[in-house]
């Protein structure tokens, strides 16, 4: 799937798409100042397989990246891609 295009909703603290109808989000908190948790990956039935939260993982990753944030990986899907992308491991708390 092509240009998929994630939104950051901060008042709700997630990260999320909607593809036709369809949606996923990675939801998050901010336990500390400098501390960002991803706690749950969700993507609707079908747009799984296709991306989709990979594309919210990495937005969520650089947003981090970006405001010099330490990342707690609740979310197993999160865990498993920062394992799968050594470049990111560096951003761990």
């Amino acid at each position: 799937m092509e240009n998929i295009s994630v939104k950051h909703n901060p008042d709700e603290q997630e990260f999320t798409v909607d593809i036709k109808g369809s949606g996923g989000e990675l939801a998050y908190s901010l336990p500390q100042d400098d501390v960002i948790d991803f706690s749950h990956t969700y993507v609707d039935e079908d747009l799984r397989n296709q991306g989709v939260a990979n594309e919210l993982i990495k937005t969520g990753l650089q947003y981090a990246q970006d405001h010099n944030l330490k990342v707690v990986a609740s979310c197993p899907a999160v865990s498993a891609y920062i394992r799968r992308h050594p470049e990111w491991q560096k951003l761990l708390k």
